[in-house]
C-alpha cells in the first residue's frame, strides 16, 4: 500500500514477500500446518482424496498472502489535534481520518495510534470495509496530569483478508506533538512595593519634543522622516539633527524560578516544585495582562524570551506562548547555586522581580540579597518543608532584611490567596486595625484652654462659656495660667 503524495500521513510501502508471510495469523498458520500434515499422511497412506484436502488447506493461506502483497489499495491517513497546547488535567481531542484513494474497496481495517503511557492506553478502532474513494473518521480524547511534550503517532493500520488468514501492519510517517503546559490560575490585582505600572494612566514617559525650546535632538538616521528635522540644532551642530519622538517606557518584570535539584523535596503533580512552576506561569501571565514586559529566568541563567526578545507592545501573546512552552518542559537542574541567575539580572534593566525559591542556605541567601539590590521591587515565594523550621525562619528573615517581600507557601495553599498576601505585606491594600471606641470628653471651657505649642499662632477667640465648667479627670494636670483643671483632650484616660 502506498499513499497519495502531499498527504500529511503516508503509509509505507509493503515489504518483501517474506515479511508478508510473517503476517500470517493463528488461523492462517493452522490451515497451513493442517494442509501440510494432510499431504504427508496422504502420501504415506496412499490416499489421493486426502491429498486434495491437504492441498486446499495449504493453498488458501498462501493465496491470501499473495493477494494482500500484490494489492493496489492506496490508503492515506491524517491526524488533527485540538488543541495542540493544553493545560494540565485538561482534555484534548484527537481526530483521525482514513481515506481510500483507490477504486478497489478495502477489507476490514484496524486503526491504532501510538501515544505515551502518560496519556492513557493506545486507542484502537475497527473499521469495516471502506469503499473506493471513501473516508472514515474516528476520534478519541487524551488527558495528562504531568506537563511536558508528548509525541502522538505514528498511526498504524492493520489490513486483513476476508478469511482472517493474514494480517499486515503498515505505519504512517508523520507525528504530532502535544504540549501540556502548567495550569495557570487567575490572580487578584495587587499593588506591589516598588513596582511601576505598565501601559496605563501612570506610565512614565521619556523626554519628548513639545516645542523648539524643550527639544532634545539626536543625529539623523537613514529612514527618518524629514519633517522631524530640527533646523536650529542642525545649524548649531553642523550636522543633520532630528527631534525625538515621544516613546512610552514599558514596565519590566522578571519571574525567577529556582530549579536546583537539591532545593526541592518530593516529586509528582502535588510536589512543591510543580506548585512553583504553576505559580511562575500564573504570575507571568498576570503581569503580561497588566502591561509588563515579562521575561522568565531560571537558576541556570537561561532567559525566555532571549535578551532581545519580549513584548515590545501589544498583548504579549508571543511572550506568553514562549514562557508557557518553556515551563512545560522545565525540569530540575544540576546547579548548586544562584550565581548564574544573579549574573543574568546584573546585565538586565531591573524592574520588578518575582522569585520562587526552594531551600536556601546562608550563601544563597546572600546571593538573593544581591538580586534584590538590582531590582525595583522584589517578591519571594519560599517553599516550606524543605528544611528544618529554624533554618526556614532564618532564611526568610535574611530575605526580609535584604528588602524582599517574603510569602511562604506549601503545595496545599491556593495560589491566589498567597499572592494576595503580597499586597497586605507591603501595606498597599491592607488597612490598619480600627482603634477601640473611646468616650468623647466635653469641650474644655474657654477660660482655660490648653497652652498652644511654641511658635504656633494664638487660637481665635471663641464664644463665652454658657454653662458650668465640666469636671476634670483626677489624674490630669492643670493647665498653667488657668483657674481650674480641664479634661484630657480627645477623651478620657
Amino acid at each position: 500500500m502506498a499513499s497519495a503524495p502531499g498527504d500529511r500521513g503516508a503509509v509505507r510501502r509493503t515489504g518483501s514477500l517474506r515479511a508478508s508471510f510473517g503476517g500470517l495469523t493463528t488461523r492462517g498458520r493452522s490451515f497451513l500446518a493442517a494442509g501440510v500434515a494432510a499431504a504427508v499422511c496422504a502420501y504415506l497412506l496412499g490416499q489421493p482424496e486426502l491429498l486434495r484436502v491437504g492441498a486446499l488447506l495449504a493453498v488458501l493461506p498462501l493465496v491470501c498472502v499473495l493477494a494482500l502483497h500484490l494489492s493496489r489499495h492506496r490508503v492515506t491517513g491524517a491526524r488533527r489535534l485540538n488543541p495542540a497546547r493544553v493545560a494540565v488535567r485538561s482534555e484534548a481531542r484527537v481526530q483521525l481520518r482514513v481515506d481510500n484513494v483507490s477504486r478497489v474497496p478495502t477489507g476490514m481495517l484496524m486503526l491504532q495510534d501510538r501515544v505515551p503511557y502518560v496519556l492513557g492506553p493506545r486507542p484502537r478502532f475497527v473499521l469495516d470495509r471502506v469503499e473506493g474513494g471513501g473516508r472514515r473518521e474516528v476520534s478519541y480524547r487524551i488527558r495528562s496530569d504531568l506537563r511536558g511534550r508528548y509525541p502522538l503517532g505514528p498511526l498504524q493500520l492493520r489490513v486483513t483478508d476476508p478469511f482472517g488468514m493474514v494480517e499486515l501492519t503498515r505505519s504512517f510517517s508523520t507525528q504530532d506533538l502535544l504540549t501540556v503546559i502548567p495550569a495557570a490560575q487567575p490572580l487578584p490585582p495587587v499593588r506591589l512595593a516598588g513596582e511601576a505600572t505598565g501601559y496605563g494612566d501612570e506610565r512614565r514617559r521619556a523626554l519628548a519634543v513639545t516645542g523648539d525650546d524643550d527639544v532634545i535632538p539626536r543625529a539623523y538616521r537613514h529612514g527618518d522622516d524629514v519633517r522631524r528635522v530640527h533646523w536650529r540644532s542642525t545649524a548649531r551642530r553642523g550636522q543633520l539633527m532630528v527631534r525625538r519622538e515621544e516613546q512610552p517606557r514599558q514596565a519590566r518584570a522578571t519571574v525567577l524560578l529556582d530549579t536546583r535539584r537539591g532545593a526541592w523535596a518530593g516529586s509528582g503533580p502535588d510536589s512543591p516544585f510543580e506548585w512553583a512552576v504553576t505559580g511562575a506561569a500564573s504570575v507571568a501571565l498576570h503581569l503580561l495582562e497588566r502591561g509588563y514586559q515579562v521575561r522568565l529566568l531560571t537558576d541556570t541563567g537561561a532567559l525566555t524570551p532571549g535578551p532581545d526578545g519580549g513584548s515590545a507592545g501589544g498583548d504579549g501573546s508571543d511572550t506568553a506562548g514562549l514562557v508557557l512552552d518553556t515551563l512545560a518542559v522545565v525540569g530540575h537542574s544540576p546547579a548548586l547555586g544562584l550565581d548564574q541567575a544573579a549574573e543574568a539580572l546584573r546585565d538586565g534593566a531591573g524592574g520588578l522581580l518575582v522569585a520562587f525559591f526552594g531551600h536556601l542556605d546562608q550563601a544563597q541567601s546572600t546571593v538573593a540579597a544581591r538580586m534584590r539590590q538590582r531590582s525595583g521591587g522584589a517578591v519571594a515565594l519560599v517553599a516550606r518543608g524543605q528544611q528544618a523550621p529554624q533554618a526556614e525562619e532564618a532564611q526568610m528573615r535574611a530575605l526580609r532584611e535584604a528588602g524582599w517581600c517574603v510569602l511562604p507557601f506549601t503545595p496545599y495553599d491556593a495560589l491566589p490567596n498567597v499572592w494576595q498576601l503580597a499586597d497586605r505585606a507591603n501595606g498597599a491594600g491592607s488597612s490598619a486595625a480600627p482603634a477601640p471606641p473611646t468616650r468623647s470628653a466635653p469641650p474644655a471651657p474657654a477660660s482655660a484652654p490648653p497652652p498652644p505649642p511654641p511658635g504656633a499662632p494664638p487660637p481665635p477667640p471663641g464664644p463665652p462659656p454658657t454653662g458650668p465648667p465640666p469636671a476634670a479627670d483626677a489624674g490630669a494636670p492643670a493647665a498653667p495660667g488657668s483657674s481650674g483643671t480641664t479634661g484630657t483632650p480627645g477623651g478620657e484616660r
